[in-house]
């Protein structure tokens, strides 16, 4: 793997965030080998070359302890949001681990997004920043079938394998749930597969499922996606530019039907789905600001 030079991983403090809650943000990997046909971080406003090629930021440890001591407000550190921090090399690397022992010992807390199953490595130390600040697992699941989530995202763990992350993470008081976007139109956007998600999200323990029902598109983001649609799921795309043309939020014409369904499954079973709630849930008891707009 190569090591690419940065001056600075954690961003500036952002209160109110609307997105989970998260204060800063942090990505110590740049690029991504899970292979997703959809992903948004392709899209050229990243400015990501070689996204396939993971790359770690050059003494990225040194330069998170640095700036967390710093920081003169604590908060909730975001990961995951332009690069998984479980790729394949973090189980040699360990950056994400060694970030997490950081931000344990500076009294912050964290809130991660991940396809990988390798999370489950670190409880113990998820289980140690709970003590002191909120801990938030996104774990991203869009088809509720193995043999399609292998062909969407042909390199990261399967649904199934995720699932059951969620359950080791639950069984040990760690705050998880489900990250149900994008669900990909005319792929996933059906009854079946949403009921699904729903059911096995219920049975391994996950306190929430935050859903959008399509797929935004921009830039060669699309390029690759039409492609994958070309080589995957023959006459898609022609379906695809028929129904949204250029447009970036390309919304399941099933939205509505799904949003319905979705709702009334999840409050008959007790899972949370809207952010204000999952927010002030893995915040309570912490004393963190909670969103004004929703008080």
């Amino acid at each position: 793997m190569q090591f690419i030079p940065a001056k600075t991983i954690i961003s500036g403090y952002a209160d109110n965030n609307s997105w989970f809650g998260n204060n800063y943000n942090m990505n110590i990997y740049k690029g991504c080998c899970h292979g997703c046909i959809y992903c948004d971080s392709r899209s050229e406003c990243y400015h990501i070359e070689k996204f396939d090629e993971v790359r770690a930021k050059e003494n990225a440890l040194a330069i998170i302890a640095r700036e967390l001591q710093s920081k003169r407000k604590k908060g909730v550190v975001g990961t995951g949001a332009m690069s998984d921090p479980y790729n394949p090399f973090e189980k040699k690397y360990m950056l994400t681990r060694g970030a997490l022992e950081l931000i344990d010992r500076y009294g912050f807390g964290v809130s991660i997004a991940t396809k990988s199953d390798l999370i489950a490595r670190d409880i113990d130390i998820l289980k140690n920043i709970a003590v002191h600040s909120p801990v938030l697992i996104k774990m991203t699941i869009t088809a509720k079938d193995d043999k399609l989530c292998k062909i969407i995202e042909p390199n990261v763990a399967l649904s199934s394998e995720r699932f059951a992350t969620i359950k080791k993470l639950t069984d040990q008081g760690v705050f998880a749930g489900v990250l149900l976007m994008p669900v990909l139109p005319f792929i996933e956007d059906n009854e079946e597969n949403i009921k699904g998600i729903i059911e096995y999200a219920c049975k391994n323990g996950a306190k929430f499922i935050y859903p959008a029902f399509g797929v935004t598109l921009r830039q060669n983001q699309r390029d690759w996606y039409y492609q994958k649609l070309e080589d995957l799921f023959p006459g898609l795309k022609e379906k695809y530019i028929k129904k949204f043309g250029n447009t970036y939020e390309c919304r399941s014409p099933k939205g509505n039907e799904l949003w319905n369904l979705f709702r009334g499954q999840c409050d008959q079973l007790g899972i949370h789905y809207k952010m204000v709630d999952i927010i002030k849930l893995y915040k309570k008891g912490y004393g963190y600001k909670q969103l004004s707009i929703f008080d």
